[in-house]
């Protein structure tokens, strides 16, 4: 049973003008480290961050219905690669007291970029 669904898109020249003009100071407020890390050593770092930023919005989305999920920070909703390839959503703190408490078993995701925009979808299955 589905319990929560998200869904979120982000312009890339929006990220590249913000880690132009803020750099280091919003990449430790949106982003883990493991997240800089991997997106940092890509060729268009902006292009992979934008579709994170999309990822957690969607996740955000798709956790809503409490007060305690208005709440929920960036760094509790974690785009990891999964053992397999395909990137996986991590949550900790209030997004995994919040997906407990919908009784989240699965959570699906998928992330997707053209050259300007990057997408996000979350899907939080009982």
């Amino acid at each position: 049973m589905i319990v929560g669904v998200g869904f979120d898109l982000v312009a890339i020249a929006r990220v590249e003008k913000m880690l132009t003009a803020k750099s280091q100071r919003a990449l430790d407020r949106l982003f883990t480290a493991h997240e800089q890390e991997y997106a940092l050593k890509r060729a268009r770092p902006a292009m992979h961050l934008a579709a994170r930023l999309a990822a957690k919005e969607a996740a955000f989305k798709a956790l809503t219905g409490s007060d305690e999920a208005k709440l929920i920070g960036w760094k509790e909703a974690e785009v990891r690669r999964g053992e397999e390839g395909p990137p996986v959503l991590h949550l900790t703190g209030r997004a995994a007291a919040r997906a407990t408490e919908l009784g989240v078993a699965r959570i699906h995701l998928t992330l997707t970029h053209t050259d300007d925009i990057a997408g996000g979808i979350v899907i939080l299955e009982r």
